[in-house]
């Protein structure tokens, strides 16, 4: 369900599929942990199109939530329009995760304003 690995610094995260209704605290959870385990350093989050689904980004909107204590810069990025869209939505509601169409661009600017 989720990979991870480093670039320049920044922790990226791919989520691959959506982990159903069932897991899905649990896969909220491992975002918080993953976002705390790599503080101070950035985080890029990559959503592959099968995880492109409302609980995908709605977990990712939760734990995004849950880490606002910290001084992490959090980031999405996704080829997805359909998961865009959610993230706008969410950011009417409060959130103001920053959304990226490309990955090189959510990597390279978060390394750049973490620099």
């Amino acid at each position: 369900m989720l990979s991870r690995s480093l670039d320049h610094g920044v922790l990226v995260v791919t989520v691959h599929e959506d982990p159903g209704t069932g897991p899905r605290a649990e896969f909220t959870a491992q975002i918080r942990d993953l976002v705390h385990a790599h503080e101070p350093a950035p985080v890029v989050v990559v959503i592959d199109e099968a995880a492109a689904t409302p609980g995908v980004v709605g977990a990712l909107v939760d734990a995004y939530g849950e880490c606002g204590d910290l001084d992490v810069l959090t980031s999405v990025a996704t080829h997805s329009a359909f998961a865009r869209r959610l993230f706008e939505a969410a950011a009417l509601n409060g959130s103001r995760l920053v959304v990226h169409s490309r990955i090189d661009v959510a990597v390279t600017t978060a390394y750049t304003v973490t620099a």
